[in-house]
C-alpha cells in the first residue's frame, strides 16, 4: 500500500529533475551564444565593480605620495619597495597585493620569512601597502605581533623567488 504512492514519488521527481536538466541545459546554451555575457563583477555583486577601477588608481595614487624618492623607483621598476623597520631596523620588502606581500629581507637581500597582516575591511592594494609601510616604519613590534609569519623557500630551485 505504500510502495506504490512511493515508487509515483520517486518517479515524479525523476521525471521533475530530468526536465529541469533539460531546461538549465538549454538556458546554458542560450547564454554561450550571447556576446558579452559574462558580468566580471557578478560573483561580488553589483556595488564590488562600480568604481573600482577608480578606487584602485586613487590608492595607487596615495601611496606613491607616501613613498621616498628611492622606494617610489623601486616601486616603478619592479613593483616593489623596502621600508626599513623602526625597532630592529631590518629591512622588509613589500611587493604589490593585499596579503602575504611582505618578506623580511637578510643581510644579502634575499627574502628570509614572510609576514602577512593588513587593515581590516576590504580596501585596494595601494591602500593596504600604505598601511603596512606605515605601520613597520612607525611600529613594527605591534604589527608584527598581529602578522602571520609564513615560509619562504630559499635555495637554487627556488632562485626565481629572489627578486
Amino acid at each position: 500500500m505504500v510502495r506504490q504512492p512511493l515508487r509515483n514519488a520517486k518517479e515524479r521527481l525523476r521525471l521533475f529533475l530530468s526536465a529541469s536538466g533539460r531546461r538549465a541545459r538549454v538556458l546554458r546554451d542560450r547564454l554561450r551564444r550571447q556576446p558579452n555575457r559574462i558580468d566580471l563583477c557578478s560573483p561580488f555583486g553589483p556595488s564590488f565593480c562600480y568604481g573600482y577601477w577608480e578606487r584602485e588608481a586613487r590608492g595607487l595614487e596615495l601611496l606613491k605620495e607616501w613613498l621616498s624618492p628611492q622606494q617610489f623607483a623601486q616601486y616603478d621598476a619592479k613593483s616593489y619597495f623596502e621600508v626599513t623597520g623602526c625597532h630592529s631596523g631590518k629591512r622588509y620588502r613589500i611587493s604589490h597585493g593585499t596579503s602575504m606581500n611582505i618578506h623580511e629581507l637578510d643581510g644579502a637581500g634575499c627574502p628570509c620569512v614572510g609576514w602577512c597582516f593588513a587593515p581590516k575591511g576590504y580596501l585596494v592594494a595601494g591602500d593596504v601597502m600604505l598601511a603596512q609601510k606605515i605601520a613597520l616604519e612607525t611600529d613594527e613590534r605591534g604589527a608584527l605581533a598581529v602578522a602571520n609569519k609564513f615560509f619562504v623557500p630559499t635555495g637554487r630551485r627556488n632562485m626565481h623567488l629572489h627578486y
